[in-house]
């Protein structure tokens, strides 16, 4: 299915981390406001929740207790506030320039507003004893580049879909009928070339949170986050730890070596979340013909 395929688009493409100039720190891809643009907000959520899902329990990318969070930092905000921004700067018939435009000024919104509901909820938790104002101040401007990026390849993606089938440039959520098998091969592709190889090129520097809890703490990774160690954290960590058998995206034993266990871990994350967000597009598509 489309949604499928796209999830296992966007798994891959988050395997990219990429280096901010000047600062010793990376970022990602999200992807939640392309995949929102493409399925519309409720089938983006679904997938954006398939693919976190998939990099918690299998790859232990964000621990099982911070699934929520993640779930609506990257999900609900990317879809229900990036999304309905990025409708509205676009307009009912945008142009390509003003498509591209909103796809910027949406993302790094949503990039923006997903950094402060970081914040906001690690204060909240009290796990971590980081100062809520240093924090914010290095978490917002680390994101505002990482914004930038995924907007322009949010704008780029969307153009070159709407060129390929121009009914998605008029707006409203793509189907997999609409998409065309040709199109759907060369997302397929697209993603098995991501993880498969691209992924080697990801940058070692720290992501945008982990550098800016280096910076407030002084002690890099999340060493840097001393707080209390629950029951319930102990007892999803040593789930994780029996779920995840590639963790970190690489064999358990690093003489397996480095570059197989990336392209193995892009691909069978890319498969997997494929599988899952195929499901629930199947069991979506499914209840919407109703019965018989």
């Amino acid at each position: 299915s489309l949604m499928g395929v796209l999830g296992a688009f966007v798994f891959t493409a988050q395997m990219i981390n990429f280096a901010i100039p000047g600062t010793g720190s990376s970022g990602h891809l999200v992807g939640g406001l392309l995949l929102a643009v493409l399925l519309g907000p409720h089938a983006a959520l679904v997938v954006m929740t398939s693919i976190l899902a998939v990099q918690a329990l299998f790859f232990a990318d964000g621990g099982l207790l911070a699934l929520g969070a993640n779930i609506a930092n990257m999900g609900l905000v990317p879809c229900y506030v990036a999304y309905p921004l990025y409708r509205r700067l676009a307009g009912a018939d945008p142009t390509p320039a003003r498509r591209a435009a909103a796809a910027v000024a949406a993302a790094v919104a949503g990039c923006e507003i997903g950094a402060l509901g970081v914040v906001l909820e690690t204060t909240a938790s009290g796990i971590a004893s980081l100062p809520a104002g240093t924090f914010l101040l290095l978490m917002l401007p680390i994101h505002l580049p990482i914004g930038l990026v995924e907007g322009g390849v949010t704008a780029a993606v969307v153009s070159y879909l709407a060129q390929a089938r121009p009914e998605w440039a008029a707006g409203g959520p793509a189907s997999a009928a609409g998409a065309g098998r040709g199109l759907l091969a060369a997302v397929a592709a697209a993603a098995v070339v991501t993880g498969g190889c691209l992924a080697w090129t990801a940058s070692d520097l720290p992501d945008g949170l982990e550098w800016s809890v280096a910076r407030v703490t002084g002690t890099a990774g999340e060493a840097g986050v001393a707080g209390a160690v629950s029951r319930a954290h102990d007892l999803f960590s040593g789930l994780q730890e029996r779920t995840a058998f590639l963790p970190g995206y690489a064999f358990r034993s690093p003489a397996a070596g480095e570059r197989l266990g990336t392209s193995v871990s892009g691909l069978v994350g890319g498969g997997l979340t494929l599988a899952l967000a195929g499901l629930f597009g199947w069991a979506i598509s499914r209840r919407r013909a109703g019965p018989g």
